[in-house]
């Protein structure tokens, strides 16, 4: 059984690449909670529901305005989209590597100053930004993503101190090997997986639903004193 937190019940929640994988449970998670919820995202492969798409390329700054100005207010913002696309060091072009910083983190940060005003005038507001466990286990790779998910740990921090004197608070969510159907396909072969379960205190994949029930937490009053941390979920593997 879930936890209910009343105080989702109603509140306009956004949540970034929510059409697939992590981000979709976390839709799903706060429809569960009676939230009104808007996901934006380049492609939509949910099941229809009580939310809301729509799409947007978060690489795009005045999109970004544009999609949170038809919004309106928002009382949660969920930083999730990300792409962990492999790349060679000896490979990455200027283009590339600006590109990768724009669909890991230069968004979060343009997100979090479309939904401020709205959230200061409220005289509340979270923002959950979604990292990683990848740069603290320098899994081999992913450099630039790496970095930006590292980046996304110091901007919560830059965030929730420049924010909370308007009542808004601001953390990060860092999951650990999450069993989506993208990891699977691409990377968490049986090899990899069974690398992954042994290397956990707990012997059991991660799964999005548990990373979505610590964003509920986060974003519900229940987390009242939360902000400026991070936040595991890795079953003990980092």
């Amino acid at each position: 059984m879930s936890a209910v937190y009343p105080s989702l019940a109603g509140r306009s929640v956004v949540v970034t690449g929510g059409g697939s994988g992590i981000g979709a449970a976390i839709v799903d998670a706060f429809v569960a909670q009676g939230s009104r919820v808007t996901y934006l995202d380049l492609a939509d492969t949910r099941t229809p529901d009580a939310a809301t798409f729509m799409r947007c390329d978060l690489t795009d700054t005045d999109a970004i305005a544009a999609a949170f100005a038809a919004i309106g207010p928002v009382d949660a913002l969920v930083n999730n989209a990300a792409n962990d696309d492999r790349h060679d060091i000896a490979e990455v072009t200027s283009a590339y590597f600006d590109n990768r910083i724009a669909v890991n983190l230069k968004h979060h940060f343009f997100c979090a100053q479309a939904v401020a005003p709205g959230m200061k005038a409220a005289g509340r507001g979270a923002i959950v930004n979604i990292g990683s466990i990848s740069w603290r286990l320098a899994i081999p790779d992913i450099p630039i993503y790496e970095t930006a998910k590292a980046g996304i740990e110091g901007l919560t921090r830059a965030l929730a101190r420049d924010l909370g004197t308007d009542g808004i608070r601001v953390t990060c969510v860092v999951p650990g090997g999450v069993r989506t159907p993208r990891q699977i396909a691409l990377w968490h072969n049986p090899e990899v997986e069974a690398a992954m379960i042994a290397a956990q205190c707990l012997k059991a994949r991660v799964d999005p639903h548990h990373v979505a029930a610590m964003v509920l937490f986060l974003c519900s009053d229940d987390a009242a004193m939360c902000t400026a941390h991070s936040y595991v979920v890795d079953a003990g593997w980092s």
